[in-house]
């Protein structure tokens, strides 16, 4: 029989989703009235009539890529922040430089969730190899670990020699860190001797984990399973033994839309994952991770109820130079918005002879007017200021991939 980490993970959906959206008025407000930087940002929200995704769907979505920026006109962290700083645990610092809070409650980024699914339990030893130092992984999962009532050894990343040491020292049954520090802790073992057959579980994240390592460790009996997250959310979903897609938190609210706008796409349909986070301290609304990803139909094997993802699937900034200029994804969605006809678009850049070509490629409704081609590629000029091509196709023509631009030059 399968183990759940608490009732959530196997309610009705419908339940689920009633608790989030009755949730989501009052979290809006709480936002609103506590962080100035919500304050700005919805200043014209009234927080009681967002009660459903449809209402959720017409608030701006705030993106990673602008808390650089947002956090420089406002310290520490852009006024996204609903509890005052003196009040939190830990300041972090992630490339950028981007600051992110780190609250003092008990498993603040819920990482405990993912582990638990992972087979961690209460007596197991496990080696955080994550970072500890400016970054948050490290006591994310510490966190998550401490929770269940595991014993962590705070490895942090290298000294590859003293991690297989410890793991053969002290019979460590769990790791946590990303896949290739494992593999290369294991291949040390096997080149030193040492006797790591204590490690049996395994959560990993932060890179790809590829099938036919996931089985090498299998055959050795150490089962792995991934994790997907952020600094600023804490963890977003997680495998379960099942092996089938990725399942969103608790306590989470998830939309997918199409890259450079807030338009949530079908489900199947790849595009940014935007999350909105019910923390009161530090409460995302609409924020966009730049991650791709899509959900998957039906529901997991493995009892749990709540809504699936493919995993991560690459990054939606998709921002390419043509003649020394940027595009961005933002500036083909404005294009898409003047012509009702488009159902879809993708910029393809190549430079056949060298020199840069833009080729809008648009999946239309019915049967095109003559003149569309035309007025598109106006449209293309105005919002660019560069020249390009227009193609006209079927829908369902384009792939699925999440992408709005396709950088195709060569450099060979």
């Amino acid at each position: 029989m399968p183990e759940y980490y608490d009732r959530h993970e196997t309610r009705d959906p419908a339940e689920r989703e009633a608790s989030l959206m009755g949730a989501l008025p009052g979290h809006i407000a709480h936002a609103k009235r506590n962080a100035p930087g919500w304050a700005r940002i919805l200043s014209g929200v009234d927080p009681a009539a967002v009660r459903d995704r449809k209402a959720l769907a017409a608030l701006p979505v705030t993106r990673k890529s602008e808390l650089a920026a947002l956090q420089k006109a406002e310290r520490p962290f852009g006024g996204l922040n609903a509890a005052p700083v003196e009040s939190l645990g830990r300041i972090f610092v992630s490339p950028g430089p981007i600051y992110d809070p780190g609250g003092s409650g008990r498993d603040w980024w819920r990482t405990a969730r993912a582990l638990f699914a992972a087979g961690f339990r209460r007596g197991d030893t496990a080696l955080n190899t994550f970072a500890y130092h400016f970054t948050p992984a490290g006591a994310m999962l510490e966190a998550g670990a401490l929770a269940l009532g595991c014993t962590v050894v705070p490895a942090g990343v290298g000294q590859t020699e003293t991690q297989v040491a410890t793991l053969a020292d002290l019979r460590v049954s769990c790791y946590i860190g990303t896949p290739s520090f494992l593999k290369l802790i294991v291949e040390k073992a096997d080149e030193s001797g040492a006797d790591i057959g204590g490690l049996k579980k395994g959560s990993v994240g932060a890179e790809y984990l590829p099938p036919a390592l996931r089985a090498g460790w299998a055959e050795r009996g150490i089962r792995v399973l991934q994790w997907y997250g952020s600094a600023d959310l804490g963890l977003i979903a997680y495998e379960s033994e099942a092996l089938e897609g990725m399942i969103l938190d608790e306590g989470l609210i998830l939309e997918i839309v199409r890259v450079g706008t807030g338009e949530p796409v079908a489900d199947g349909e790849i595009g940014e994952v935007v999350v909105t986070s019910l923390n009161p301290d530090y409460p995302l609304i609409r924020f966009g991770t730049g991650d791709l990803s899509a959900v998957l139909p039906g529901a997991s094997p493995c009892g749990r109820t709540n809504t699936r993802i493919r995993g991560w699937l690459g990054r939606a900034d998709q921002a390419t130079k043509v003649k020394g200029m940027f595009v961005h994804p933002a500036q083909v969605a404005e294009i898409a918005k003047r012509h009702a006809e488009i159902v879809k678009a993708r910029l393809v850049v190549d430079n056949p002879g060298g020199s840069d070509r833009m080729t809008l490629r648009c999946e239309v409704r019915g049967m095109p007017s003559a003149g569309l081609a035309r007025a598109i590629e106006d449209s293309l000029r105005s919002v660019t200021k560069l020249r390009g091509e227009v193609a006209l196709v079927r829908p369902g023509e384009l792939p699925n991939d999440g992408k709005v631009i396709e950088d195709a030059k060569s450099y060979g």
